[in-house]
């Protein structure tokens, strides 16, 4: 190592005689862009999680009719994708449903095709209604039914196409918003529109299909969970970033009042019922989407049998040591 860069650095002339008050303090610190750590305009440290997203419900019954009629006024020349997202009415903003994720209802009408492309944010759908459609990832071409949970990993190709005769509707869930937050977000469409070496699959890890998924939680009914009467992991994670539990809940029976460090996002695949957040009580049925963000209590009470899709952030904060959760 060179000497020179051993040696002691040349001292800088400070003269605080130049500056008097206060306010001049503040002036000459502000003018470079920094704040002083003792006058905070806000905290940069708090007790718990703030509360900054808002628990909220989007009803599936509202949503599908606003898609039939973009059915017929937006076409796949206009839009690749025909989808309609839900952002969190939190004061300012535009775009997330909670923190780190986005959800999106999303409809491909008999005979669409929804052009190949790919990108860096993880995406899964569950499927609502429809049949006929199929999704292409990274070459596999997988049929989507209802109550089937596909996965679309980041940076995989991915297209959809309906070749039967029903409305095909599905609820999307990706990590957008975290991807928004670290910034490596890359996007880039098919150079030949869609991919051409394609094979019929049954999925293999990127789909669990509905009657899998029934019989895993029917083996496990009766078992303690916090937040569920039975509950199954989807993945293990399903994706790096994204956890999936597939949730039963035994109509009438109130689960515990949780709550974790981690963001929520519920969809309802089957049955009616209630989520209480943070004191607020949300009504849903079939299809329905609610936001749970983080640290904020909540338990579920089923009016019938019910079966909820829970998408949390979950991987994200176990990977920093961020995850808590208690219940109560």
């Amino acid at each position: 190592m060179s000497t020179d860069l051993l040696a002691q650095p040349p001292l800088v002339d400070a003269n605080p005689a130049a500056i008097g008050s206060l306010d001049e303090l503040y002036k000459a610190f502000t003018a470079l862009n920094m704040e002083g750590g003792w006058h905070r305009i806000k905290p940069a440290l708090w007790r718990e999680p703030a509360k900054n997203f808002l628990p909220f419900r989007w009803k599936y019954s509202d949503v599908k009719p606003i898609l039939a009629a973009a059915g017929h006024l937006i076409g796949t020349d206009k839009a690749e994708r025909r989808n309609l997202t839900m952002f969190n009415p939190a004061e300012g903003n535009i775009y997330p449903t909670v923190n780190t994720i986005v959800a999106a209802y999303q409809m491909v009408k008999p005979g669409e095709i929804a052009r190949s492309h790919r990108h860096t944010a993880n995406a899964l759908r569950l499927i609502l209604e429809g049949r006929g459609t199929y999704t292409v990832v990274n070459g596999q071409r997988v049929e989507m039914r209802p109550g089937d949970v596909l996965l679309t990993p980041n940076w995989a190709w991915h297209s959809h196409e309906n070749v039967g005769q029903d409305e095909c509707y599905w609820m999307d869930f990706l990590d957008v918003p975290l991807v928004h937050l670290l910034e490596p977000m890359f996007y880039e469409p098919h150079a030949e529109g869609l991919e051409k070496d394609v094979v019929d699959s049954d999925g293999g890890p990127l789909a669990f299909r509905w009657e899998d998924t029934v019989k895993r939680l029917e083996a496990v009914h009766g078992q303690d969970f916090d937040d569920a009467h039975a509950s199954v992991q989807l993945g293990d994670p399903a994706l790096k970033t994204i956890r999936l539990d597939m949730q039963r809940l035994d109509a009438g029976k109130p689960t515990r009042t949780c709550r974790t460090t981690a963001n929520i996002v519920y969809a309802v695949v089957r049955g009616k019922g209630t989520t209480e957040v943070d004191g607020s009580a949300i009504g849903w049925s079939f299809g329905d989407t609610i936001a749970v963000p983080a640290w904020r209590p909540y338990r579920h009470v089923a009016v019938e049998d019910a079966v909820l899709l829970k998408v949390s952030d979950a991987p994200v904060m176990a990977a920093f040591d961020w995850l808590r959760a208690s219940a109560r």
